[in-house]
């Protein structure tokens, strides 16, 4: 187990057993999910306890494997209770992986009717919630993650809701920070795909052998129109690349000239992070309002 501030081992064992009430959670899953909540706790303490809480009740919401060509990928996985088919919405994590904030996203989206699925992409490099330091997280974990390697577990993904009572042929992606980009990403990489909505994704970068194309340079690609949520004082994002990727998409194909931005003014990076200090009640409500839209418009 990961070493946390004493201050925060009250919350870690709160939200541990509110992880442990969902229902089909495996106790794996209860424990990482209650430790990815200690990690913001550990690194962010403030919001910690005001994180918003979805009930499970009426829906199948737990922890599913994923086959990746042998590989067992584990996913959180909800749904309205009943055979459907439901229209599929991939939820893509931030850098600290697949736990309660966003176990909680997959449970919102269930209760409009969709299967969500938040797959832990990061599970071949390492568990974000071992790690108590950002820099050390981002280096030895995240930046060892190939965006190739993304794309084929998203595919697995889809495959698997294929065959579980989802309607693929309604398929959208939602992410948050690092799966804000992966939005963009799978949005020109999947034919399926119907529609996105970017938190807050990284637009522009150094192309790398891991990460050779960022959204920018892949605009004459989308498949789907994608909703770009934004915060105008990120201090990560600049408004230049919001700006350079909004001629880009203006300059493409139909389904990037149907894309759009919407930026917060003063608002942040992560605004809709409930459980962190960066959250902002007001943007993340709106762009909540804009993904439900969006996704009623598209799918």
């Amino acid at each position: 187990m990961p070493h946390f501030h004493q201050d925060t081992q009250a919350l870690l064992n709160v939200s541990e057993a509110a992880a442990n009430q969902h229902a089909g959670s495996t106790r794996r899953f209860a424990l990482q999910a209650a430790l990815g909540v200690g990690y913001a706790a550990a690194a962010l303490p403030v919001m910690a306890q005001t994180a918003i809480k979805t009930s499970a009740q009426g829906l199948v919401s737990g922890e599913v494997m994923v086959d990746v060509n042998g590989f067992k990928m584990p996913a959180y996985r909800s749904a309205p209770e009943g055979a459907g088919p439901w229209p599929v919405v991939l939820v893509i994590s931030e850098i600290f992986g697949v736990h309660e904030y966003i176990a909680d996203v997959t449970r919102r989206l269930a209760r409009q009717g969709y299967m969500a699925i938040a797959p832990e992409l990061f599970v071949r490099q390492g568990d974000p919630s071992a790690y108590g330091e950002i820099a050390q997280l981002q280096s030895e974990v995240i930046a060892k993650v190939p965006d190739a390697q993304v794309m084929s577990d998203l595919d697995a993904t889809v495959a698997w809701a294929a065959q579980h009572g989802g309607d693929t042929r309604r398929l959208a992606i939602t992410g948050f920070c690092w799966g804000g980009r992966i939005t963009w990403l799978y949005a020109a990489h999947q034919p399926l795909v119907k529609a996105g909505i970017a938190w807050y994704g990284r637009l522009q970068g150094q192309s790398t052998a891991l990460t050779p194309r960022h959204p920018v340079e892949l605009v004459a690609s989308l498949k789907a129109p994608v909703l770009g949520l934004y915060g105008g004082a990120d201090t990560g994002i600049p408004q230049e690349s919001i700006a350079t990727m909004q001629q880009a998409l203006a300059q493409g194909n139909s389904a990037a000239k149907a894309s759009t931005f919407v930026v917060y003014p003063d608002t942040p990076h992560a605004f809709h992070a409930d459980y962190r200090p960066s959250y902002r009640e007001a943007a993340a409500q709106d762009g909540w309002g804009r993904l439900q839209a969006w996704l009623q418009k598209y799918l």
